[in-house]
C-alpha cells in the first residue's frame, strides 16, 4: 500500500491542493488571503493566487507525518529568518491565524480533529491522502515499481 511517505512532496501537494481547490465545498479561500503575508519574516505577500489550498494540503500533510500537532509546532515548522539588516538575522514564527483558519476548514471538512495533545488526521483524512498518494506514484516512472 502506498502512503504519503512513498512519494514527493512538492508533487502530492500540489496535487492534494487542485484537489482541494476544486471539489472540496468546506475549503475556500478566506476574504483576507490576498491582503496578508505568511509570517513576519516574509516581506511580501505570496505570489500564488491560490497559495491558501497549497498551504492548507501542507498542513493536511504535515498532520499526517508528525500528528498529533498544535499549532504552535505549526508555526515552527512555517517560520523562517528575519532580515534586519545590519543586525543578524532571528528565527521568527509564521502566521498563527492562517494556520488555525486552516485546520478550522480541515475540521469541518472531516480531515482533521482536534484531541487533547493537538489535532490528528481522521480516518477519511489518511484515506483522501493514501489514495492520492497511490495516483501520483503510478505517474511517475522511477517510483512504479512499488
Amino acid at each position: 500500500m502506498v502512503t504519503v511517505y512513498d512519494v514527493p512532496a512538492d508533487v502530492l501537494i500540489n496535487i492534494i491542493a487542485n484537489e482541494l481547490n476544486e471539489n472540496n465545498e468546506n475549503i475556500s479561500a478566506p476574504s483576507w488571503v490576498n491582503y496578508v503575508k505568511t509570517g513576519v519574516h516574509k516581506e511580501r505577500k505570496p505570489d500564488d493566487i491560490n497559495w491558501w489550498y497549497t498551504r492548507c494540503a501542507s498542513i493536511l500533510r504535515r498532520i499526517y507525518i508528525d500528528g498529533p500537532v498544535g499549532i504552535s509546532r505549526l508555526r515552527t515548522f512555517y517560520g523562517g529568518k528575519k532580515d534586519r539588516g545590519m543586525t543578524p538575522e532571528v528565527f521568527r514564527e509564521g502566521s498563527g491565524a492562517i494556520i488555525r483558519t486552516a485546520l478550522h476548514q480541515l475540521e469541518s471538512a472531516g480531515y482533521v480533529e482536534k484531541i487533547v495533545g493537538g489535532r490528528v488526521i481522521t480516518s477519511s483524512g489518511k484515506s483522501f491522502l493514501d489514495k492520492i498518494s497511490s495516483e501520483v506514484i503510478k505517474d511517475i516512472p522511477e517510483l512504479s515499481k512499488y
